[in-house]
Formats: C-alpha cells, structure tokens, sequence
C-alpha cells in the first residue's frame, strides 16, 4: 500500500531524502529535455491550440451527461454480450472483480496497466483474496516486484536505473543478469511474463476511452501486453473510471491524435485496440470471452457537477504535467504524488484520497504554469492546485499563522507599505552596505536557506522618490502608468528608475498611481482568495485604465495575475468588469512596449555586444505568452545574445515558494545557474523582479563573474545620449 506523508515535516524528510538520489535527478532531467524535444516535432503541422480547445469542449460537454453516456454504453456493450456494471467506491469495485473471479473459477490473473486500479489499489484487494495477480507492462512489473506505486503515471518505472532492474531481474530469476544489456533484461521479462499469460484465467485492463454510441472500448499501449491480456484468458475485466465516456468514435479519435504526443513525444502509439462485446474465445467453455465491464464513480459524478473542480475530469493521463514540472524532475513521482503522480495528481489525490494524503503534497507547487502550457485539455491546474489547498484548510478549520497575517497586512495597503518602510530602517545592522544585501539571514531562516544571497529593502522605494523624479514631456507620445508590484517598489526601484530614463528618452509620459499595491499574487499562493479579491479591488480602483494609453508592468508575474488572475477573482463583481476588461486590455510587458509599440531601433543604443544570457520568466512566457520580444530588444538594444539551455524552464523563485521548500528550490536554482555560465555570458538578464532576486542571490552567493540585470537595466545602460 502507497504511503504519503500526512505532515510536512515527514513530508520535508521525505523530500531530502529524494533530493540526495543523484541518479533520479538525471534521469528526470534527461528525459524532460529530450521529451521537449520530441514532443515539438510530433506537433509539426498540426493546429494544437484548435485541437485541445475541441478536445477540452468535447470533454465538458461528456461531464454534463456521464449518467446518460454510462447508460447508453452499458445498452450497446450488453447487446454485444457484455456484462456491464457501476461501482459507486474503489471498494465496491474491486469486490464487484474478486466476485467475478470467483463466479469464474480464477485463480490467476494478468493485468495489463490501469490507473483505475492503482487508484481502487485493486492488487492488494485481489492478492488478500487469494488470487495470483501479475502485472505484465514492463514498468508495472517492475514495481510490483518492488512493491511500490509508481512514479509516473505513464512510466511507472522512470525512477529506476537499469542497474537497479537487472539486479531485480537476477534475483527474481536466480540467473545472473547483465546489469548494462537492455535488451537482454527485456527478454528475461518477456520469457517470465509469458507462462503468466498461458496460464491466466482472467485478464484485467482499464481503458483510455468508453465509446457510448457503440459501447466500446479503446486501449492505447506500447506493449503488447494489453492486446493478450485482453485476448488469451477466458475471462476479461476492464476497470474504467466514469470520466473516460466519449460520445462517439469522432471524440475517441481527436484524444487519440493528442495523446501519445503529448504522453511521449511519440507520433502514435503502438498498439490501439478497439473492443466491442464479447468475441470468440477459445478458451472459454461457451466459446465466447466472458466480459465484465466495470465503472467506477469513486467522486466523480459529483465532482463533475462542481463549477470549478469538474475540468480536472478533462484529464486523458497522458502524464506530461509532470514531464515538464521542475518540482517532479527533482524529487520525482513517489514525493510527488500519492497515487495519481504531478499536477493532476496534487488535485485528485483530495478527491479520491482524502485531504490527510492530499495536505503536504498540495503546497509543492511553483506556479510556473509549466504543467498549465502543456496540457491538452486546457485544464488550469496550477489555480486548482490553489483552490484544493484552500479546501483543505476551511476543512481542516484552522489557517497557518503566516496566512492570517499575510491576510491582515495585505488588505491594509497603508499598514503593508508603513511595515516595508519600517522594515527597511529595522534591517541596517544585518545589511552589508557595498553589495546592498543582508550579509546574515534573520533567525527565522534556517541553512536550508543559504543557497543565496537576499537583498536588502531599499532605503527608499520607489514611490517615495517618485514626486521627485517625476518627468514632465511637453506633447508626449503616449501616456503610460506603471504597475510596479512590492519587489519593485521596496526592493528594487533602480529598475523603475531605468524605465522612466527609457521612456523619457522615447517621450512617453510616465505615471506612477499611489494607491496601487501588491498584485496579490503571493495571497493566491498561500490560498488566501478572499484576501486576494480585496487587493485586486484597491489596485483597480487606483489604477484607471481611461486616463492610459498603456499600464506597463516590469514584473511578468504582476502582469499574468492582472491579466489571468483578476478575471477569475472578479468574475462575479460586474460592477468592476468593464473597468477591468480595460484595464487588461491595455496592460504590456517592458519588452513588448519597446519592441512593439515604441519601436526601439538599433540606432537608439550603444552596440557594445555585451554577451548577455536570457532568463524566460515563467509568468512571461507562459502567463503572458511573450517570447520573441524580450530577445529581439536584447539584439536591438546592441547586445551579443547567447541562448542558454532550458531558458523557459523556472528559477526556483515562485514567491513564497522558495521560502517553504528551499531544497527544492536551491536545486532548482543551481542548474539554471549551471546552464548560464556555460553560455559564457558576462550578464544574466531576465523580465521579472523576483527572478532577478533569486538569480542574483545565486550568483552572488557561487561568486560568479555573471551580473544579473533586469532587462530594462541592461537596455536603459545602453541607451544612447540624446
């Protein structure tokens, strides 16, 4: 049986624990970039965007009436002799498949790979009942022997080293077993699996897809062990959960086109098997296959119904939320995940497990909207990873003490900049002058959190010099405000001040509304949505969208939760939705302002060929999906770009993230910073504060040569006299 923590300090254990396996690490790492790789070229040609929207409205429209499918499968498969059943619980399930086995006469079974099963934990259920069940996907056969769960929803085994599988192989066996011969290791599976086939009774499956119009069922599968499981055994039980119902054959096609790319990189899978009824079967008495087709609800007929939750039913397990996701490449699927691994896993984990093995896994989330940019259903996981979290604790009836302070300082704009201020002037003793950062953490941090340097406050923000420096253009060009964020404003001014240099310059009227605060971004993290409602309503009633041509924003992540962010929490407030729409409409990132709208031109800047290295914030790339202009501005503005491995991969920051998981994060960090210095490049420049806080302490804590900038630093320097 699977056991998660239920506690984060198990669960902080349990991630060192994974943070020490080197060999995990570069595993993960070398698939997720080679399944990047692979999985582009498997999408050449094809119109992605169109066809996950298809596949994601087709799926929404299937949850509406999963009673209506389920009931129009189970007519057509029981016209072509099945037999077709609806468990309610995993428990109901699996006593509906030992019946069977019963009923039967069984006494061994094959299975194919079903993360049904894994979720009902039907194995255990099955062997308590004195059945011989054997896996026969490679991957699963691996784990059973090792009786663990597995680690990946699509390779169960991805966190084994083929050292490790050969010596499991010789010792199963009592062979010896070349521990670097591949090849030879399959054969030994294949020549133990394939007595377990002859001799197996019944043949367990799940199944991709459930075909209402014909009462069909679809498996999709790289081995062959599916199709013989289905085939060579008398008896067939396939364990289907509810949300895989598809109207029709056309449906079917369109996940099928999506899912082997997306799950592998692969243009198609091996082998798709289409079954409909009971065949002929030799080895059946009757001369036909006995098939039970089981549904599982398990939830989910009532998380279909709910308003928010129901698109994580969308899901069609194709696993690459977790091939992408940095967290999973450092500590992988067995840390987290519970039974569902990644993404996904965070989420339904509550709902088909319970909250005490959804708790700790919940909160190892980065936000890098990593998993979100690669699904092919649309679902938003990172802002239901959020919401679970938030379920959990009106659950659990208590709040963290840091949310309920969070909570309180952040609702109070005058209270939240009034403790910054007060904050900078406390922090003179731990400040090292020279290099403006805190030369000893303060007491709450541990060593876990030396991995970097942290900057000091500033001595004065940003809007507190604003007045001051406030530019005044006769006839300006455009009229702009800046949203600068707390990073911007208390930590990091220099970076506005080098934007009003450059928009001055470009005769741009600059504004610096005061009433703005906090994105509430890091409320949102923490679950904090009610507190996150509030400052979105402060920042919309200080930042008036009519009085703009643009509203600016130098922080990516800023400018994906106005944009994203707000329309979700403000959906029901329709008092401020025009406001709002407006608003969005007119926010820009400093990159596309400069590229797209001001047109900056080689011949505004010094070309000095600086070689410089390019950070994607996560929040940019994938929030705002800006790509192209942050790297055309570098070479605009005289710059030697060096492209650098794994640019849109996350830095670690996530906000608070980096402060609740600093091993992760730390590690996280050093790859990045790895991947920088062998481009070779003196600065490293990046679009979004918190980056450059994580990427500077970094560098500076490594004593590295490499600056890091904000890339309206780096530009502003550049910029020619007039």
């Amino acid at each position: 049986m699977i056991q998660t923590a239920q506690d984060m300090k198990t669960y902080r254990d349990r991630i060192r624990a994974a943070l020490e396996n080197r060999f995990l690490r570069k595993a993960l790492d070398n698939f997720a970039s080679a399944y990047k790789v692979s999985r582009a070229k498997a999408f050449e040609g094809i119109d992605l965007e169109t066809l996950k929207d298809q596949i994601a409205t087709g799926k929404d429209q299937a949850l509406t009436q999963l009673e209506l499918l389920f009931n129009r499968f189970k007519a057509e498969a029981e016209a072509a002799g099945a037999v077709v059943h609806l468990a309610r619980t995993a428990r109901e399930a699996n006593e509906i498949i030992a019946k069977i086995g019963r009923n039967n006469g069984v006494t061994s079974i094959v299975k194919s790979k079903s993360m049904t099963a894994e979720e009902t934990h039907l194995n255990d259920h099955l062997e308590a009942e004195g059945f011989n069940v054997t896996e026969t996907d490679l991957g699963e056969w691996i784990i059973q022997l090792r009786h663990e769960g597995p680690s990946h929803m699509v390779m169960p085994a991805i966190h084994l080293s083929r050292q490790q599988v050969g010596t499991l192989f010789g010792d199963v066996t009592q062979t010896p077993v070349d521990l670097e011969d591949i090849d030879r290791m399959v054969k030994v599976a294949r020549k133990e699996l394939r007595p377990a086939f002859l001799a197996a009774d019944m043949g367990i499956s799940g199944a991709n897809l459930a075909i209402a119009e014909t009462g069909t069922l679809g498996i999709i599968s790289n081995e062959g062990n599916a199709r013989l499981t289905t085939t060579l055994p008398r008896v067939h039980v396939a364990l289907v959960g509810l949300d895989k119902l598809v109207p029709d054959l056309s449906a079917a096609l369109r996940i099928i086109q999506v899912l082997p790319k997306n799950a592998t990189g692969q243009a198609l899978t091996s082998y798709v098997t289409f079954i409909t009824g009971a065949v002929e079967c030799g080895a059946s008495d009757s001369g036909k296959k006995i098939l039970h087709i089981v549904f599982l609800d398990n939830g989910r007929l009532d998380l279909a119904k709910d308003p928010v939750f129901s698109e994580a039913l969308r899901c069609i397990r194709c696993g690459a939320c977790s091939n992408v996701c940095p967290v999973y490449g450092k500590v992988g699927g067995h840390t987290l995940g519970h039974v569902y691994i990644g993404a996904i896993g965070l989420i339904l984990t509550y709902f088909y497990h319970g909250k005490d093995n959804a708790r700790a896994i919940v909160r190892n989330c980065l936000n890098c909207q990593a998993c979100k940019s690669v699904c092919p259903v649309n679902i938003d996981l990172p802002y239901l990873i959020k919401k679970v979290y938030a379920n959990i604790l009106k659950d659990e009836g208590t709040r963290p003490a840091k949310n309920t302070v969070l909570s309180t300082v952040m609702k109070n704009r005058y209270l939240f900049h009034s403790l910054l201020k007060m904050a900078s002037t406390l922090q003179k003793p731990l400040v090292q002058k020279e290099a403006g950062v805190l030369r000893h953490l303060p007491f709450i941090f541990g060593k876990a959190h030396e991995f970097r340097t942290l900057p000091a406050l500033a001595k004065k923000s940003f809007r507190d010099q604003w007045p001051k420096i406030r530019p005044q253009i006769q006839n300006p060009k455009y009229r702009v405000a800046l949203f600068g964020g707390c990073v911007v404003d208390f930590v990091s001014p220099e970076q506005a001040l080098s934007l009003v240099r450059l928009l001055t310059r470009y005769n741009v009227q600059m504004e610096y509304p005061m009433g703005q605060s906090c994105c509430g971004l890091p409320a949102m993290m923490m679950a904090e949505e009610q507190t996150a409602m509030a400052v979105a309503v402060q920042n919309l009633d200080a930042m008036d969208p009519d009085r703009y041509d643009y509203i600016v924003v130098l922080c990516a992540s800023c400018g994906s939760h106005l944009k994203e962010g707000y329309s979700r929490l403000l959906a029901d407030t329709s008092e401020v939705t025009e406001k709002l729409r407006c608003l969005q409409d007119k926010l820009i990132d400093f990159s596309s302002f400069m590229v797209n709208v001001l047109k900056a031109a080689p011949e505004d800047f010094l070309q000095n060929q600086t070689r410089v290295a390019y950070h994607s914030p996560c929040h940019l790339c994938r929030g705002l999906g800006v790509t192209r202009e942050p790297r055309e501005l570098l070479q605009t503005a005289g710059l030697d770009y060096a492209p650098c491995k794994d640019e849109d991969v996350c830095c670690g920051f996530g906000g608070s993230y980096s402060l609740e998981f600093p091993e992760i994060s730390a590690e996280i960090l050093r790859q990045k910073l790895d991947n920088v210095e062998n481009t070779g490049a003196e600065v490293l420049v990046t679009d979004c504060p918190g980056c450059v806080l994580q990427l500077r302490g970094g560098m500076d804590k490594r004593n590295s040569r490499v600056r890091v900038q904000h890339i309206a630093e780096v530009v502003a320097e550049n910029l020619k006299d007039p």
